[in-house]
């Protein structure tokens, strides 16, 4: 029973993997969320300190401390972990979201809208290039 529930969890983890439009890097870092707009449901608190639980070129998976609707426009500030530090800014749409531990904490999908193309270019090098290492020295 045990290996059925790994297999079918390896399996559904593979169909998502497949289904995915870009790479996604598995990497928690620090991230400033300044809500730019969110209609008549938009938290009071405008700017949130949160964390990243994996990014793309085409969006994050956010970690949020307060609940944020479907469809809130959002400014996102964070830092690449390479040896120049290089500064991230860039807007995103939440596309889905679902709250965690009794609605004190909330993880959220948001997908990065109007993106430079310097932005996608420099995250693209950067996803790549710590998939390259962590596949040359896997844990």
């Amino acid at each position: 029973m045990k290996n059925e529930n790994f297999e079918i969890k390896n399996r559904n983890e593979s169909l998502c993997t497949k289904n995915r439009k870009a790479k996604r890097l598995e990497e928690k870092s620090e991230i400033t969320i300044t809500i730019v707009s969110g209609g008549k449901k938009s938290p009071e608190e405008k700017i949130m300190y949160n964390q990243s639980n994996d990014i793309s070129v085409l969006g994050a998976r956010i970690k949020a401390n307060i609940f944020l609707p479907i469809d809130t426009l959002l400014k996102i500030d964070f830092t690449l972990k390479n040896p120049h530090q290089m500064m991230i800014s860039t807007l995103g749409k939440v596309k889905w979201i679902k709250s965690l531990f009794a609605n004190e904490s909330h993880e959220a999908a948001m997908e990065f809208v109007h993106t430079p193309s310097d932005v996608t270019q420099q995250l693209a090098i950067y996803i790549s290039y710590k998939q390259n290492i962590k596949d040359l020295n896997p844990v």
